[in-house]
């Protein structure tokens, strides 16, 4: 599962998740977090929610006997996990519509110390894992600069109904809704950061009306690892991704990068 990659020779397995807000009236919107300075991967930058896959994780997704991958079981737990602890919102459930309280009281118990796994028991819960959808694998290239290396799972899912996200005042300091392309724009005009990964995401998602549309999108493409790579373009330095992810921009000038 692990990779000999950073400082310390281990790459560590992650998730994060695109929800998906539609709109009647314009593009889908999308829940984007911005991140506290004080944190140590992409601090200030504005991220989707998710993180790094633990063992617990791991555990759960070694029980449930989801018929998929333990890897990828995990690591679609580790997003939900995750969009509770930092948005407060519970996505990748079954049944009825998961109600404020009890989301509060899955966020406390995670914050708490408690497993997803205790808290789905003790609340009666059960997880749908297919209300996740692949969308792209993204692990940093070998020469980037990062303080931390992660192999991080991208997914979609629809936005609960009935739910309000909330700050959780410790990893990140805001959220707000936003189509990708409105979010592009706004850290072009200096409101906001976003690093290379999820720029390229974004200008993805951007083309893209609803979230049907996505996941149409996202069943026509392979979803391989993207490994950037340096490359002399015009003669400039870019770093570089393969062009048939259906990404709509494939390099970026190095000088314009925003690093983790």
């Amino acid at each position: 599962m692990t990779k000999k990659m950073d400082g310390d020779g281990v790459s560590r397995p992650a998730a994060t998740v695109v929800i998906v807000r539609d709109r009647a009236d314009g593009a889908p919107e999308l829940l984007m977090m911005e991140r506290a300075a004080t944190m140590a991967f992409a601090a200030g930058a504005l991220v989707f929610p998710g993180g790094a896959v633990d063992e617990a994780d791991r555990a759960l997704a070694a029980r449930a006997g989801t018929g998929l991958p333990l890897d990828e079981a995990a690591a679609r737990i580790a997003a939900i996990r995750e969009t509770i602890e930092e948005a407060g919102l519970a996505i990748g459930f079954a049944g009825a519509v998961v109600d404020a309280a009890t989301v509060l009281r899955l966020r406390d118990g995670l914050h708490g110390g408690r497993t997803l796994g205790e808290l789905l028991e003790r609340h009666g819960l059960e997880l749908a894992l297919d209300a996740l959808v692949p969308f792209a694998r993204w692990h940093p290239a070998p020469f980037e600069q990062v303080r931390r290396v992660y192999d991080t799972r991208f997914y979609l899912a629809r936005a609960p109904q009935g739910q309000v996200a909330s700050v959780d005042t410790t990893e990140n300091v805001q959220l707000f809704w936003s189509s990708a392309a409105a979010t592009i724009a706004r850290c072009d005009a200096g409101e906001g950061q976003i690093i290379f990964p999820t720029r390229r995401n974004l200008e993805r998602i951007a083309r893209h009306a609803s979230h049907e549309e996505l996941v149409a999108h996202a069943a026509a493409f392979p979803v391989e690892t993207v490994r950037p790579w340096r490359e002399e373009r015009d003669g400039e330095p870019h770093l570089c991704i393969p062009d048939h992810l259906g990404y709509p921009v494939t390099s970026e000038p190095m000088r314009r990068l925003r690093r983790a």
